[in-house]
């Protein structure tokens, strides 16, 4: 499950921040999770709920934000919606679809106190 070294990898970037900016306590962390990024939220909240247990984000809130999958077809020239890494173009059908949005995961915000 690499859901669990993400967790730990969320932690260790919301813990560095919140002693850089000297917080007592971390309350929210938002992350942006892409549809195509092969993360399972439910496991990662899963697993974030384990690893801050005794950290300063002990208790804090786990908001996940769902990003489309974005591409570009070179077949049709058009920017279209994804919902397969390697899907086919829903304008054309054609195969040469590059993902340009949507294979993320990253820390939009983290409220501290």
């Amino acid at each position: 499950m690499h859901e669990m070294s993400l967790a730990e990898g969320v932690l260790q970037l919301v813990e560095e921040t919140a002693r850089r900016e000297g917080a007592k306590r971390v309350k929210l962390v938002v992350l942006e999770i892409g549809r195509l990024s092969s993360v399972a939220p439910e496991a990662l909240r899963f697993c974030f709920d384990m690893v801050v247990h005794g950290s300063l984000a002990d208790g804090a809130a786990l908001e996940m934000v769902d990003v489309p999958g974005e591409g570009w077809c070179s077949s049709c020239a058009v920017a279209v919606p994804m919902a397969e890494l390697y899907g086919s173009c829903p304008a054309c059908g054609g195969h040469h679809v590059r993902v340009t949005g949507g294979r993320d995961m990253r820390v939009r915000e983290i409220e501290i106190e």
